[in-house]
């Protein structure tokens, strides 16, 4: 019988319990706070500063995934929505202590040539997508972002985008990765708190090549108070 959604919730709840080391959410957000403004200062280009943190999160994810699987004694997932439901409720629990919604959806097919523009809606490849939100983001939980680091492209937590891109290389599941969404605001008390869409696309499982082009339009980040 296939795993349901909520009994993966009861694993990754498990798995946290029974965690002898648990991630301290407050250091590591204070730590990983301190690493990216480093990267800041080394690089002086936003940009560069996005691809460093995807491959810092690369490598941590590609030897994350020998521990989770190791402790959860879960299979090969059926299918892309199922991986989407593994990642949230447990891999985010089991090593973070939070618990992302998961959104599953389609990738449109192109459009033929011919296709006349009075035609249905182009069709779209079922569960090949899934979209990650974090309402609690620890990597944010404490950060004030400056307003030129929010108009220049800064993408504080992209570290999440290589964590997962690399977890799930080596299982063999190529994707492309991207924070669709970042939406930062302060409050009275100065304590920072983001929001992360992270938007998952399925690759293959045999294609080799490197790149991870992402298929959604990345917008701006925005703040609100």
């Amino acid at each position: 019988m296939a795993t349901t959604s909520k009994q993966y919730k009861v694993i990754g709840e498990e798995l946290w319990k029974g965690r002898a080391e648990k991630t301290n959410a407050e250091l590591f957000a204070l730590t990983y706070g301190a690493l990216v403004v480093q990267l800041i200062q080394d690089y002086e280009d936003y940009e560069e500063v996005n691809k460093q943190l995807e491959k810092m999160g690369y490598n941590i994810g590609t030897r994350l995934i020998e521990d989770f699987l190791a402790r959860s004694n879960i299979g090969r997932c059926v299918d892309f929505r199922e991986t989407g439901e593994v990642v949230a409720k447990v891999g985010f629990k089991s090593f973070l202590n939070i618990t992302p919604s998961v959104t599953h959806g389609g990738l449109p097919i192109a459009a033929s040539p011919t296709r006349s523009s009075t035609a249905s809606p182009a069709p779209t490849i079922p569960g090949a997508t899934f979209t990650l939100t974090l309402d609690e983001n620890p990597l944010a939980e404490f950060v004030e972002l400056p307003e030129e680091a929010l108009e220049g492209g800064l993408w504080f937590s992209n570290i999440l985008c290589g964590v997962l891109r690399g977890a799930l290389e080596m299982v063999r599941i190529l994707t492309a990765l991207c924070l669709s969404k970042f939406t930062y605001h302060s409050s009275d008390s100065n304590a920072g708190h983001g929001y992360v869409y992270l938007r998952c696309v399925a690759r293959g499982r045999n294609d080799r090549d490197q790149s991870h082009p992402c298929q959604v339009s990345r917008g701006r980040s925005s703040r609100r108070r």
